[in-house]
């Protein structure tokens, strides 16, 4: 097997046998897990993929309650910043613009470019441009002046 799922009731059950796949040679694991004190635990241990159905549902609320063209989010849980992709359309803020010369948040960086399939480590000289994905990384109070930059 290339992959082993636990999705049993019990989040004990689902890692132990995520542990036990992994001694047996399976390659990737990913366990349902609703306590969320067996996250650090789970990936310290060895369980290569951690799902939770309470954040999946956050996450996917999230998208839809931000502005702009939101095609994945997720919330870094220990530090208090989220991660964001967007989609830049002809009329963005962003499009045709150098990242140095953007009036890009303090609170927020870039941190990388998906253009054509291929990700890009966009430095300060980099020209985005329409139909690139863009990964954001920012804190809450940053979030609507990035939401209005990819309008």
């Amino acid at each position: 097997m290339d992959a082993f799922i636990a999705v049993t009731g019990n989040s004990e059950t689902n890692i132990m046998s995520c542990l036990v796949a992994k001694s047996k040679k399976i390659k990737k694991t990913i366990a349902l897990v609703e306590n969320m004190d067996y996250f650090q635990l789970s990936h310290s241990i060895g369980v290569d993929t951690l799902i939770n159905k309470k954040l999946l549902a956050a996450n996917n609320i999230f998208r839809y309650i931000r502005r702009g063209e939101v095609l994945a989010l997720t919330r870094l849980n220990n530090l208090t910043a989220e991660i964001l992709e967007f989609e830049v359309k002809a009329d963005s803020l962003v499009n045709g613009e150098i990242i140095r010369e953007l009036n890009f948040p303090r609170e927020a960086i870039i941190g990388g470019v998906i253009r054509d399939g291929k990700g890009i480590i966009a430095l300060g000289d980099f020209r985005i441009m329409e139909g690139d994905k863009v990964v954001v990384c920012s804190k809450p109070k940053a979030i609507s002046k990035i939401e209005k930059l990819f309008l």
